[in-house]
C-alpha cells in the first residue's frame, strides 16, 4: 500500500514544511484540500501549480490526488434545480480536474455534502439526473487529463443524496468509463448497516480511492474502529492504490496525527 495524508491536516503551515514533515514521516504523497490554497482554483496560477508539483518530487512525494473540492465556494450545486448553477458546476469540476492533474495527482475526490443535497422539492428521481448530467463534460475531461474522478458515499448525517457505496457504484456506472469510480472512506462506511470488510469486498473494483479515519472524526488507530479486517479486505480484492489518511478532530496536532496514524497504519497492514 502506498499511503498519503491530506494537507488540511497541518492547519496554518506553510505547504514547504508540510511536505516536508509528510517525507520525514515516511509518507508517500500528500492529498491537497484546494481551500488550503485558494477559494477557487482558479486562483492557483500556472507558476504556483507548477511550484507545488516540483516541492512534491524534491521531497519525492506524490500529489495522490485532490479533496474537498467544493469547500468554501459559492453558487455551486450538483442537484440545484436552476441549470445555470449545474452549469457552473460542472464547468467547475473540469477546472478543478485540470488543477489536479497540474499537480501530478491521479484522483479527485468528490464528497462536498451541502453542495450535493436535494433541496426542498427536488425529487430523488431529478437529483440523479441533474446531477449526472452535471459529471458528464468534466468525466469526459478527466480521460483526457488521466485523472480519475471518484464519488463519495456520506451517511445521512451529512447529505441527503447518495449514501452508501452500492448506490455510488450505480451512479457512476451510468458513465461507463475507468475515471469514473467511488472512494471508500472508513468513517462514511462505519454508518452503513453491514461490516466494513464486507462493503470492501462487495465494492471492488469499483473504489479507486480509500480514506483512512476513524468514526470518531481522528486518525486511524485514534478510535474503536479495529483496521486489521479492513486492511485483509484490502488486500484480499488486491486492492493497489493509495491509502491516505484524513480527519475531521485537529486536537491531537498535526505531528501526533501524522505520526500515530502511520504507524498505526503500517502496523495493520504488515
Amino acid at each position: 500500500m502506498r499511503f498519503a495524508i491530506c494537507n488540511e491536516v497541518f492547519q496554518g503551515w506553510k505547504l514547504e514544511d508540510a511536505f516536508a514533515f509528510a517525507a520525514k514521516t515516511g509518507y508517500d504523497g500528500v492529498e491537497i484540500a484546494p481551500f488550503t490554497l485558494a477559494r477557487s482554483v482558479t486562483g492557483v496560477p500556472a507558476a504556483e501549480r507548477r511550484r507545488i508539483r516540483d516541492l512534491a518530487n524534491r521531497w519525492r512525494l506524490e500529489v495522490s490526488g485532490i479533496h474537498w473540492v467544493l469547500a468554501q465556494t459559492e453558487g455551486l450545486h450538483l442537484t440545484h434545480p436552476d441549470r445555470a448553477v449545474r452549469d457552473r458546476t460542472a464547468c467547475y469540476l473540469g477546472q478543478l480536474i485540470d488543477f489536479c492533474a497540474d499537480l501530478g495527482g491521479k484522483f479527485m475526490v468528490v464528497g462536498s455534502p451541502k453542495q450535493r443535497d436535494r433541496l426542498e422539492g427536488v425529487s430523488a428521481e431529478q437529483a440523479w439526473e441533474w446531477a449526472t448530467a452535471v459529471f458528464r463534460q468534466p468525466v469526459m475531461r478527466a480521460e483526457e487529463r488521466a485523472v480519475t474522478v471518484c464519488l463519495e458515499p456520506l451517511s445521512p448525517t451529512e447529505t441527503n443524496f447518495i449514501n452508501t457505496a452500492a448506490e455510488a457504484i450505480q451512479f457512476v456506472q451510468q458513465l461507463r468509463t475507468p475515471h469514473f469510480k467511488i472512494i471508500l472512506d472508513v468513517k462514511a462506511m462505519s454508518a452503513e448497516n453491514q461490516p466494513i470488510p464486507r462493503i470492501i469486498r462487495q465494492s471492488w473494483p469499483h473504489f479507486a480511492y480509500f480514506h483512512a479515519n476513524d468514526k470518531n472524526l481522528k486518525g486511524p488507530g485514534f478510535g474503536e474502529v479495529d483496521f486489521r479486517p479492513i486492511a485483509a479486505a484490502l488486500e484480499a480484492v488486491g486492492y493497489p492504490g493509495w491509502v491516505s489518511v484524513e480527519v475531521f478532530n485537529f486536537d491531537a496536532g498535526p505531528e501526533a496525527i501524522a505520526i500515530r496514524s502511520l504507524e498505526y497504519l503500517r502496523k495493520v497492514f504488515g
